[in-house]
């Protein structure tokens, strides 16, 4: 039926008279928005009209125009269904070719929701002022599905707040105006499948001054010392900063009844008419001295508000907790945490071991409310603008909110800065770990730890979930390159990363301003899945099943582990993969409910003291429902759960769990003792604000230095036919290729968002630049399609696109090969002149087909922002030295194919690497023999430096012959001996592989 059937509904009209009788006698007529009868088109910006978003390709929702009997206006209403796990929605943008719109005259928006009544909150956001729709600040609210049925949602324009999680390009004027409008946006609910439908949208009644004005207050929290005074400052705002046209009065007070803690205030203060935006006035508490020691007291400030719309809410005067023995920082930090879980609730410890994504929890309000222990910021989650001081702000704005609970727990704050901060725009990009690996640089590796350690430190972040101690070994995995290597001993040996992230083992370190928390990640296999094991979407390896014998699990997967727990490290995290461990009558288990390896193995057998903070819902992936993947988890050991979205739900069925007694108190006390004692270590009690002392040094050019030393240490040389590398300033050089000019492919995944992204993302040197830079002659054509003669040499760079995770999965729209454009590029370029090929990847690519028409072959992995580092070694600034840290296939019917396998005949054996030093070490057979006496002797008196010299000689002398078959099972195998000490032994397999050539 039509809408004049639909008014005739009784239900209708009881929803109806309210509206109606509180819309005043001259209020203008509704201006419509969207009445979805198909003038407002499915679209993408910069074109008017709607489109979907989401956090991944699963999560955007559907969207149809659809006719329906019941639709509120006209025939159609917009109707869409979603399954979100990350965050999905909708846009209308206006668009950007023709004037915003104003919307300041009305007083609200209003559009009619078919109910689900499925509880779940529905956020409705504006986009104001800017440039565009997309370059606009943001500004939102909600309400709740809790009915059936059709019901007109109306909301004031008073109730939208600025957004603090997220803003497109930073704050304009911080003021709703409205006169600019570009649309609005709506966020659908995660979690769970769903539908809607929506008809309706307009504009309603009349603006006044409130809308129009706003009193503000300059924090929401104001800790003060027993004694002190607190100030806060009460602001006026109006929109485009316009003196006020009536009074606008605040009256304040605080509770009458205070005790001996604080002297109770009352007044009000009074902005007359014609007053000028930004104009403030302060109120001031004043906190009594008390001799007692106590908790902190939380004193609200209430304000009334006439004439303008008050703060979003009540400003908290807080006296910090005094006296107690956990706030002496003299005392040993096994007795302040006994003191502080002596003193807490359950609510108290369940809100510790809860962490919530930065994006969930808005301006941070429920921080305090629910006691949370840990917040983080997931791949692209950042400030606006994405600035160190934006970082910082954001951070101690958060910090700020904790100070409003009982025993003032800081916040421990995470981020995946997992090669360099990769989530700051400006930080200094490493090479990614499959790179360092390629470096064989123990040294190095601690170096790059310790820069991003000071680079993520100087914005207030304590704690980095890095490094990745996964043991890749099958290529199609599309996290491959956060490995070091397919050798567990190459791992372990790059595992100096630990003490350039937190300095010594004993975390006496941790409280200096450039330290942070490390995370051992992802205990243990993730490294080992099948290919077609994956459990999760899409996605073909990545959280599949790692099926191993226990000898294969202890010497390949739980090694790097022993060594991380000497090392100190401060958290481990377990992987979303399985673990079937052949023998054990389990079956594949997933890690996150392995008691026996996170209880057993990792806290028991290794003795590990920090605590284990799980991967990104990783908890959801146990079968059963959320209860029982709670109690699961916890029992199982894991000690805080990363539950972005969820951080409410789990914190309550944590609660409920241990109050049934299906999850101990004792487990839980244990938990939370580890997660203080790391607090305690990092001096968050004492300094919980950011320290941007270092802030200065972030993408400085020290720091950079190091990250160029990375990417030419990280750089193989697999071929060098006639000498073609290193590369003469004399030369003329023909550039081209995919990857030569491109900086967001030569940083690959986990930079700036999740998967990356290719062009110009951040402030760096392409590895073209670094040519230029060297001072050669060189001329770029991206396809090669400037004419090819009279060059010297080309530099064709090639390889693939940005991916993260599971997305990057070969079989999951990824696959090893070249795109058709490089192979072009490639056969254009090496047919008409002697050509040096290089790979930016994060895995070996499949070139065999063409390697015979290739001079020189590099395997430049994902180098970071330093593509100057590339060409140190192109033009021999730095001597090629690097070493393949995984085998490279000859195809992909070779995978898995590792060091060790009994069949073993790849393209290029693991520990490959020409070299392009001075002189290479002669005498063949001979020399050989009397290197494997002198690295014997090397071996059993301890001389670990000189022994790895001997070694890598005689790798040199091997590499001049051809790789064989039968040479490179020998010449592998002879890395891995090098890795582990066995000097003698490495140099006697090296001969066997020089015999077999």
């Amino acid at each position: 039926m039509r809408r004049t059937a639909l008014l005739t509904s009784a239900t209708l009209l009881a929803a109806l008279l309210p509206t109606l009788a509180a819309q005043a006698a001259d209020d203008p007529a509704p201006v419509p928005v969207d009445r979805f009868e198909g003038e407002v088109p499915f679209a993408n910006p910069p074109e008017g009209g709607l489109f979907t978003w989401g956090s991944d390709t699963d999560d955007p929702p559907t969207l149809r125009l659809a006719a329906r009997d019941d639709a509120p206006e006209g025939d159609q209403v917009l109707s869409g269904s979603y399954d979100i796990s990350g965050y999905g929605g909708f846009t209308h943008d206006f668009a950007f070719a023709e004037p915003a719109h104003d919307w300041s005259a009305h007083k609200g928006i209003r559009f009619w929701w078919e109910g689900q009544n499925n509880g779940k909150k529905i956020a409705f956001e504006l986009k104001d002022g800017g440039a565009n729709g997309e370059a606009s600040e943001l500004w939102t609210t909600s309400f709740t599905d809790d009915f059936s049925g059709w019901k007109q949602i109306e909301i004031p324009f008073t109730d939208f707040a600025y957004r603090t999680d997220y803003q497109p390009v930073g704050g304009i004027d911080h003021i709703l105006g409205l006169t600019e409008t570009w649309g609005y946006a709506v966020t659908l609910p995660v979690g769970a499948p769903g539908r809607f439908a929506m008809d309706g949208v307009e504009l309603y009644g009349r603006a006044d001054q409130s809308r129009r004005a706003s009193v503000l207050t300059d924090a929401p929290v104001y800790p003060v010392k027993e004694g002190g005074t607190a100030t806060v400052e009460v602001t006026l705002a109006t929109t485009g900063s316009a003196p006020v046209d009536e009074p606008v009065t605040v009256a304040y007070e605080t509770p009458a009844d205070p005790g001996k803690d604080y002297v109770p205030v009352s007044g009000t203060l009074t902005f007359p008419a014609g007053t000028a935006s930004g104009t403030t006035r302060a109120i001031q508490v004043r906190a009594l001295k008390d001799k007692a020691a106590e908790s902190a007291e939380t004193i609200p400030l209430k304000l009334t508000v006439t004439g303008a719309k008050a703060p979003d809410e009540s400003p908290q005067i807080v006296i910090d907790a005094h006296g107690l023995p956990y706030l002496n920082a003299k005392l040993p930090v096994k007795t302040r945490v006994a003191d502080l879980l002596s003193r807490m609730s359950l609510a108290e410890k369940a809100g510790q071991m809860t962490q919530a994504e930065r994006g969930a929890v808005g301006t941070g309000g429920d921080i305090a409310a629910y006691a949370l222990g840990s917040l983080l910021s997931g791949g692209g989650s950042t400030p606006t603008p994405n600035t160190p001081e934006a970082w910082a702000k954001m951070i101690d704005a958060f910090q700020l909110r904790a100070q409003a609970t009982r025993f003032q727990i800081p916040l421990i704050y995470g981020v995946d800065a997992v090669h360099g901060h990769n989530n700051l725009v400006g930080a200094t990009v490493m090479p990614h770990n499959i790179g360092l690996g390629a470096t064989r640089d123990p040294r190095l590796a601690q170096r790059t730890g310790a820069v991003t350690a000071a680079e993520v430190r100087a914005t207030g972040v304590p704690w980095d979930f890095a490094p990745c101690l996964c043991v890749t070994r099958d290529e199609r995995w599309g996290r491959s390159y956060e490995s070091f290597g397919e050798d567990p001993a190459l791992v372990d040996s790059m595992e100096t990363i630990i003490q350039g992230l937190q300095g010594a083992a004993n975390g006496r370190d941790l409280k200096d301003d450039d330290k942070v928390l490390a995370t051992a990640k992802h205990f243990v296999g993730d490294g080992g899945t099948a290919y077609g094991s994956s459990t999760t979407g899409t996605y073909t390896i990545d959280q599949g099943v790692t099926t191993v014998t226990r000898q294969q699990l202890e010497a390949v997967h739980l090694a790097p582990y022993r060594t991380a727990v000497d090392r100190g490290v401060g958290t481990v995290m377990p992987s979303y993969s399985s673990l079937d461990v052949i023998g054990d009558g389990q079956g594949p288990v997933k890690m996150h409910a392995r008691g026996d390896m996170i209880n057993g193995v990792l806290k028991g057998r290794m003795g590990f003291d920090g605590f284990v903070i799980s991967d990104w819902d990783g908890i959801n992936q146990i079968p059963g429902d959320y209860t029982s993947d709670v109690r699961t988890s916890v029992n199982a050991g894991v000690d805080m759960v990363m539950a972005p979205y969820a951080y409410r739900d789990f914190r309550t069925a944590l609660i409920a769990e241990t109050e049934a007694g299906r999850v101990s108190e004792a487990r839980i006390d244990d938990a939370v003792s580890r997660i203080l004692t790391q607090k305690f270590r990092l001096g968050l009690f004492e300094k919980p604000y950011a320290d941007t002392s270092g802030a200065a040094k972030i993408g400085s050019a020290e720091h950079r230095a190091v990250a160029r030393q990375a990417a030419a240490e990280s750089q193989v040389l697999l071929k060098n036919a006639g000498g073609v590398l290193p590369l003469k300033k004399s030369q003329k050089v023909y550039v081209a290729g995919s990857n030569a000019d491109d900086i967001g492919n030569q940083t690959g995944g986990w930079t700036v968002t999740w998967q990356g992204a290719s062009g110009d993302i951040v402030p760096g040197t392409t590895i073209l630049e670094g040519l230029r830079d060297a001072g050669g002659d060189v001329t770029y054509s991206k396809d090669a399609s400037a004419p090819t003669t009279g060059y010297d040499v080309g530099v064709v760079v090639v390889g693939e696109t940005p991916y993260a995770e599971g997305v990057g999965d070969v079989g999951n729209g990824h696959d090893l090969e070249l795109s058709a454009a490089d192979k072009a590029a490639v056969d254009k370029v090496c047919a008409a002149m002697k050509c040096a090929v290089l790979i930016v990847s994060g895995r070996p690519q499949l070139i065999g087909d063409r390697l015979g028409a290739i001079d020189a072959l590099v395997a430049s992995w994902l180098p970071g922002t330093e593509g100057a580092g590339v060409a140190d070694v192109l033009y021999g600034r730095r001597p090629f030295t690097g070493q393949l840290p995984v085998t490279w296939p000859r195809s992909e019917a070779q995978l898995p194919i590792n060091v060790g396998d009994a069949t073993y005949d790849p393209q290029f054996p693991y520990g490959w690497g020409l070299t392009t030093l001075t002189r290479v070490p002669e005498g063949g057979a001979t020399a050989l023999k009397a290197l494997a006496v002198a690295a014997a002797v090397a071996e059993r008196t301890g001389a670990d430096e000189a022994g790895r010299a001997l070694v890598t000689k005689a790798r040199l002398i091997v590499q001049q012959r051809p790789v064989t078959a039968a040479s490179a099972k020998p010449f592998a195998e002879a890395d891995h001996l090098l890795l582990t000490g066995r000097y003698g032994k490495a140099v006697e397999s090296l001969l066997a592989a020089y015999r077999a050539t």
